[in-house]
């Protein structure tokens, strides 16, 4: 089973819809015992991170998605959701992520050419940084839909994908069982729905 956290972020029917059409077993759910026992767990989010933070605390769910990543389970941060995973974000002030991928989500005005528009909206290309099981189904090149004013930064061992607007920005990020997309696979498509199956599939080594 995959659990969609509900903290009240986030675009839940999007993405179950996109869970339901590849055939998987998916709940979306504010249940930490759901959330225990599921095989996967997606964190959505959209809007402002401090915003987004102090209601998934206020759940209680932040030490649950913490406690089950660190046990091994297989966890996919998806836009917002995944600038979380960060140790910290910088937008509008600095407000502590769950800290379970090194780095910190920054303005993406701090690295591309002035004349470009912000936020990022659009289909942009991803460029792969080695394997990744998150891939398997996907080549090198696919579009896929972003939507972004901020993005990960310092965090170059945990980039699988980036993508270039101006400067080259990230794009995937992986930990591990922790995984994370700037972009939107729920938006992206045929390649959306593959990078969805790719994650439903694994299983963490050993």
């Amino acid at each position: 089973m995959v659990a969609i956290v509900d903290y009240g972020v986030g675009n839940l029917f999007s993405l179950k819809s996109s869970l339901d059409a590849i055939g998987a077993d998916v709940v979306v759910t504010s249940d930490a015992d759901v959330l225990r026992s599921a095989d996967h767990i997606l964190l959505p989010g959209v809007g402002a991170f401090e915003d987004a933070a102090n209601k998934l605390r206020a759940t209680g769910l932040d030490r649950v998605v913490i406690e089950e990543a660190k046990a091994g389970k297989p966890l996919l941060g998806i836009c917002l959701g995944m600038q979380m995973l960060f140790d910290k974000s910088f937008e509008y002030g600095e407000h502590e992520g769950l800290g379970l991928i090194p780095g910190q989500v920054r303005p993406i005005a701090e690295k591309i050419p002035a004349e470009l528009k912000i936020p990022q909206i659009g289909w942009n290309a991803l460029r792969f940084h080695g394997a990744s099981p998150l891939f398997k189904y996907i080549k090198d090149g696919d579009y896929v839909y972003f939507v972004h004013s901020y993005a990960a930064m310092d965090c170059d061992d945990a980039v699988i994908a980036d993508t270039e607007y101006g400067a080259y920005l990230t794009a995937a990020v992986a930990n591990g069982n922790v995984f994370g997309c700037q972009f939107h696979p729920e938006k992206s498509g045929p390649v959306g729905l593959a990078i969805l199956r790719a994650f439903v599939e694994y299983k963490r080594e050993g």
